[in-house]
């Protein structure tokens, strides 16, 4: 699998932005799906995750009621749509997938995660 994130770009505080990431291979829907974002001289952090077949969400405490996650298995795209943010949200943000059979726990690790994205950039101005 392979996987593009896009959408990112520069918003004052208070605006929106909808990532996009695109994925190869016919088994996409199938996967679970992840975005984990990092900021400067921080780890990678867990954001949002989707699962399959009932797409059931998480998120992380940070972005509850801000940011929501979505997929279109017949365009193989997940999406991030992110709404009030905030200068804390700059980042690096990676889409990942993960393959086989994983447990609910395993959603917010970036360990779990089999494929990734190249990342996209996001910068919210103050």
């Amino acid at each position: 699998v392979q996987l593009q994130a896009s959408g990112g770009g520069l918003v004052q505080a208070g605006g929106s932005l909808r990532l996009s990431c695109a994925a190869s291979g016919r088994t996409f829907s199938t996967y679970f799906m992840g975005w984990f974002r990092q900021a400067p001289g921080k780890e990678r952090e867990f954001v949002a995750a989707i699962t399959w077949p009932s797409g059931s969400t998480r998120y992380a405490d940070s972005v509850k009621g801000r940011f929501t996650i979505s997929r279109d298995n017949a365009k193989n795209t997940v999406y991030l749509q992110m709404n009030s943010l905030k200068p804390e949200d700059t980042g690096v943000y990676y889409c990942a997938a993960q393959s086989g059979n994983p447990i609910m726990s395993s959603l917010y690790l970036a360990n779990k995660y089999d494929y990734w994205g190249q990342g996209t950039q996001v910068t919210v101005s103050s």
